[in-house]
């Protein structure tokens, strides 16, 4: 465990924020790996077919890991003003309506898959087969969902090593489940389904032992689930929601932005694919300091050590303004390589139509790291509507500019679509923190800072 409201805020970020950034790179990795197995022993059609699906399992990771995010927040700021006992109370509920919320929602989109699948313009020559990926992708989502509860619980508290070692464990068994039943057992795409779904049920059973074990605050027992109350539910699933809803207006722009890359042919649909995996490799940084930034406001917060969190949100934007200068170096020396590596395919026009997108994306990444930092820190202070907002700015422009660029522009539509989106949703964040840190200095002039 680690108490963030005591040290050096920028050292306790940096320090904790590794871990996390070495597990989010641990994922991708996978995620590559996954794709460059899928690509050489079934061939460009198969990957092709993992990737007209692809936004659809981000669109529910991004909703699974958001609701477990928020859940976390609150058993954060319980645990920063140390009442243990409320912290079961919190990760009690978190386990409880995680697995009746992923339990609803997998189940609604099972039963109407075919018609979300038309929907996203999945090419008819794939049809059937990304059907079969994405129903057992999805079918193991409930497991995902109890996984992101254990994880995120942990960094609650203050331990980015448990989570971290859990990847670690969970990506070989990944890799190694994709070896077996593709190249060996030669079961066609839905054998890396398989993979994944296998892979996370025996990594969280191991993960949930070895926290019972280590900390006392999460051997909870049946009582615990009864003493939740109607305040725990109540704030589990408002700031749960808020930031599951968060990540799903983002996934639903994105979503319908594959919509309109999947009409322009299989070339295209594996360009948007690896370059979104790239993507999220590059931004591996944001994300790790957007989660640090979660638990450290949250427990801040609840400790009521407001000029600490000013501090640490400094913090956040020297470390992610940094990166996106390495960024730049990164993929404007390696991007086409790093494509056709990761890819396997020789395709010149999916790997220029990739190369274009990175390169172009990646001049506006600052915004996106003062997004993450600002989106973050807000839910660890109990702001549950601001980052709702700026997503909601994201997903109403990834509509639009997606209905308006991309017929006359087609990919290169695409690629502007998102850098436009960053300049308009940064602003309500920019607006909201502005009059936080007001208030934050009435509060001290006013001796109201513990």
């Amino acid at each position: 465990m680690k108490d963030m409201t005591k040290g050096s805020p920028g050292k306790l970020i940096l320090s904790f924020a590794i871990p996390i950034l070495i597990g989010n790179l641990l994922q991708q990795t996978y995620s590559i790996a996954d794709t460059r197995i899928v690509g050489t022993y079934l061939g460009d059609q198969a990957l092709a077919a993992v990737g007209a699906t692809a936004v659809l399992t981000s669109l529910f990771n991004g909703f699974f890991s958001g609701i477990a995010n928020g859940f976390s927040i609150l058993t954060a700021q319980r645990f920063g003003a140390k009442d243990k006992d409320r912290v079961k109370a919190a990760f009690a509920a978190s386990l409880l309506l995680g697995l009746i919320l992923s339990v609803i929602l997998v189940g609604g989109v099972l039963l109407a898959l075919d018609p979300v699948l038309r929907f996203l313009n999945v090419p008819e020559e794939l049809f059937q087969t990304s059907a079969g990926y994405i129903r057992i992708v999805l079918a193991g989502m409930i497991v995902t969902m109890l996984y992101n509860v254990l994880l995120a619980s942990a960094r609650a508290i203050g331990d980015s090593i448990t989570p971290l070692l859990t990847l670690t464990l969970s990506v070989l068994l990944n890799i190694l489940g994709d070896i077996i039943l593709l190249r060996y057992m030669r079961t066609g795409v839905w054998g890396a389904a398989v993979a994944t779904v296998g892979a996370q049920t025996i990594t969280i059973v191991i993960c949930a032992i070895y926290m019972l074990q280590k900390y006392e605050v999460f051997r909870i027992r049946k009582e615990d689930f009864f003493s939740c109350g109607r305040e725990t539910i109540k704030a589990m699933l408002a700031t749960g929601l808020s930031m599951g809803f968060m990540n799903s207006l983002i996934g639903i722009g994105s979503l319908i932005l594959q919509t309109a890359v999947n009409d322009l042919g299989a070339s295209y649909i594996v360009a948007q694919s690896v370059a979104r995996k790239i993507t999220e490799v590059l931004m591996a940084v944001f994300v790790a300091v957007g989660n640090t930034m979660a638990v450290f406001c949250g427990q801040n917060y609840g400790a009521g050590k407001y000029s600490r969190i000013r501090q640490g949100i400094l913090a956040g934007y020297k470390i992610t303004c940094s990166w996106c200068i390495l960024v730049l170096i990164i993929v404007y020396t390696t991007v086409s390589h790093l494509v056709q590596l990761i890819t396997g395919s020789t395709d010149p026009v999916m790997i220029q139509a990739a190369s274009d997108y990175l390169r172009f994306d990646s001049v506006l990444y600052v915004l996106v790291a003062v997004i993450f930092v600002l989106r973050n820190s807000l839910q660890g202070i109990g702001d549950r509507i601001t980052p709702l907002i700026s997503s909601g700015i994201e997903m109403a422009g990834k509509v639009i500019l997606t209905y308006t660029l991309v017929p006359t522009f087609l990919y290169d539509g695409v690629i502007w679509v998102e850098p436009i989106v960053w300049v308009v949703m940064i602003l309500p964040l920019i607006s909201r923190m502005r009059d936080w840190n007001r208030r934050i200095d009435r509060k001290i002039r006013l001796g109201q800072e513990r």
